[in-house]
């Protein structure tokens, strides 16, 4: 089957259009100000629970103000662990806009008048009809049931959003040669993520990402699990050493996401599991197996670490025999009787 005809390739190949539309529509937003609320929470379910892990450490480290992500199954049904009297910004996070668990929790925040709500959606549903401030991302939509070009807008999004809120304006300047770049990376990288995709004598992966790059690491390693039905676990780089790395052998490959900041120490963590007999793919801004030689500020660069590996999880799919559109057991929209 031709790889043109899969929804999959399509969205992950056109996603940087979407990253362009994600800027537009959050440089329009009338957005809140971090100083207005003592916390703020991220939340979403499944891959936009971990778009808010990343969510919330980039807002932190931009802020320096507290921010916490929980999914939204946790927030409805344990709402005591997570709010208190603080006043709150509460961003919700949904691909469709009609997650179930995202939903019904928006509603309960809403209705004990907790604080006010930021939606970040690719469809204009009843999430975002329940927000103070709606930010939809039209181009991000898809066909496919496992998300990649709708995460990757709404990762955008996210960025340009806590950069606005920081009072950084000249991040999201610079995030405006995102798109340019992205597709550079897809033209010169695609070839990489074939290549290790397709060998099917791996048959483990691990996602190594630390700080802003965990949440990413987590989305990847679903990626992989989703299209490919492949053992795959995503871990802090540090941690990787404390257990996991007993895994590491020649059927192993080990991705990391690179930081400007602490690349020796991940690096070193890379080196060890070569020594082990792993596959290495290390991804970064510079010197690196993929490389992104963008010149962007790294806060706000993270979405390029997506289209390639996203792109690896593809190939792998199509070279098992499986549909990458169709992911065993799985639906587009998660919906549920409460």
């Amino acid at each position: 089957m031709n790889i043109e005809t899969y929804h999959t390739y399509k969205e992950i190949k056109s996603q940087t259009q979407a990253w362009a539309q994600a800027l537009d529509v959050v440089n329009a937003s009338h957005l809140p100000k971090a100083g207005d609320y003592t916390q703020i929470i991220f939340t979403g379910c499944g891959s936009t629970y971990y778009l808010s892990l990343s969510a919330a450490a980039m807002y932190q480290e931009l802020t320096g103000r507290t921010a916490r992500a929980v999914s939204g199954g946790e927030l409805l049904l344990n709402s005591q662990t997570v709010l208190t009297d603080q006043k709150t910004l509460l961003v919700a996070i949904s691909r469709s806009g009609t997650t179930t668990e995202t939903v019904k929790a928006v509603e309960k925040f809403k209705s004990e008048k907790r604080g006010d709500v930021v939606v970040i959606s690719n469809y204009d549903e009843v999430l975002s009809r329940m927000a103070d401030v709606n930010i939809v991302i039209e181009k991000g939509q898809e066909e496919s049931v496992a998300q990649t070009r709708s995460f990757a807008s709404m990762f955008v999004a996210v960025t340009a959003l806590c950069a606005k809120m920081a009072g950084r304006d000249e991040l999201v300047e610079a995030m405006k040669e995102l798109p340019g770049i992205g597709n550079s990376v897809i033209g010169r990288y695609e070839e990489y993520a074939k290549a290790i995709g397709e060998n099917l004598d791996f048959d483990r992966f691990y996602f190594l990402g630390s700080g802003i790059r965990y949440g990413l690491a987590c989305e990847v390693n679903l990626k992989m699990k989703e299209m490919t039905l492949t053992h795959s676990e995503p871990f802090h780089f540090m941690e990787f050493r404390h257990g996991p790395m007993s895994m590491v052998k020649q059927n192993a490959v080990v991705v990391g996401m690179l930081s400007d900041a602490n690349r020796t120490h991940e690096a070193k963590v890379l080196s060890e599991m070569k020594m082990l007999g792993g596959t290495v793919a290390a991804f970064a801004e510079s010197e690196a197996d993929v490389c992104f030689e963008s010149n962007i500020p790294e806060s706000v660069r993270g979405v390029l670490y997506l289209p390639i590996l996203q792109l690896m999880a593809f190939y792998r799919s199509v070279k098992k025999g499986l549909n990458p559109d169709c992911p065993a057991n799985l639906t587009a929209v998660v919906k549920l009787d409460f």
